[in-house]
């Protein structure tokens, strides 16, 4: 029962030794604030790593469209169709090669 009270009333802290208790007190309660601080920082770089993977998924998404509208402007039946008003059209005969004699 005295030890109970002597612990209750924080006897510990008071008398002769207390400086080693404080010491370990002190000790702990730095751990404690780095593990929390940690813990934060962690916590930040998870919501940032996700925030930066939404991103990513808007940004293949937007290539892969980039991409298909590109895929249907190089098709030769979009070429014709937007160069026929300008009259331009494919070759009727073939390319002629040329040869140069020396």
């Amino acid at each position: 029962m005295r030890k109970l009270m002597s612990l209750l009333q924080m006897d510990f802290l008071v008398n002769d030794a207390a400086y080693k208790n404080w010491r370990m007190i002190l000790f702990l309660s730095v751990l404690s604030l780095i593990m929390i601080a940690s813990g934060h920082l962690a916590e930040r770089k998870i919501f940032q790593i996700a925030r930066l993977n939404e991103d990513l998924k808007k940004l293949k998404s937007e290539f892969i469209e980039q991409r298909t509208d590109l895929m249907n402007l190089k098709m030769e039946t979009k070429i014709m169709k937007e160069l026929s008003p300008l009259g331009i059209g494919p070759a009727d005969m073939p390319p002629i090669k040329l040869k140069v004699k020396e």
